[in-house]
């Protein structure tokens, strides 16, 4: 007899008493039953969807209830909240690290502006001499003086040149300024090439 035909045997026979009392037999359940049951391949087909469909739920309503409060408690454990005192405070000294530099910057302008003046040179540029320090101003400034007076006694002799003329020394000297060097044609320079020699050495 096989399985079709067992079945067709137990429908056609469910109303007999011997048969109802064998099914009901069949359907009694016990403790070790349903768990031999559960540790075969049968039951474990069964029962691992169950067990993972509630493991998912579970995760799932853990993280709604303690992954942001977790998160958020890391968060401010690496980046602690910065009090608005301490705000305030480090407000005000940026501001008086910005007043100190304004006020340092304004003294090297000054100090420039002085010996620039002194040494006659153009104070057009100053503001790009200026630097960190006092002793760097003053050197950016004594870099662009050696500049300067190069480039003018560079002027002075490509005049010279153009009007074709040999300075000469004259017996009399008169005193001017390196700007009106600068103005002066061949014939002038020529004229008072000791003036000029002196100027330009107090320039160097």
């Amino acid at each position: 007899m096989n399985l079709e035909e067992v079945k067709k045997f137990l429908d056609e026979q469910k109303e007999n008493e011997e048969v109802k009392s064998y099914l009901q037999g069949l359907s009694e359940v016990t403790l070790d039953g349903a768990t031999n049951f559960l540790e075969s391949d049968e039951g474990k087909k069964l029962l691992q969807p169950k067990l993972d469909s509630y493991f998912t739920k579970g995760l799932d309503s853990w993280k709604a209830n303690n992954l942001e409060k977790l998160i958020d408690a890391e968060v401010k454990k690496r980046f602690p909240e910065t009090d608005p005192k301490d705000i305030e405070l480090q407000e005000v000294k940026n501001q008086l690290k910005q007043i100190q530099q304004d006020k340092l910057r304004e003294s090297l302008k000054n100090k420039a502006l002085t010996v620039a003046t002194e040494k006659k040179l153009p104070v057009a540029l100053i503001d790009y001499l200026i630097g960190d320090s006092e002793e760097t101003t003053l050197d950016n400034v004594g870099q662009f003086e050696e500049v300067w007076n190069s480039q003018l006694q560079v002027l002075v002799s490509e005049k010279l040149k153009e009007g074709g003329i040999t300075p000469e020394k004259k017996e009399h000297t008169a005193t001017f300024t390196i700007d009106q060097i600068k103005n002066m044609s061949p014939e002038e320079i020529n004229k008072n090439w000791e003036a000029v020699q002196q100027v330009m050495a107090s320039n160097n």
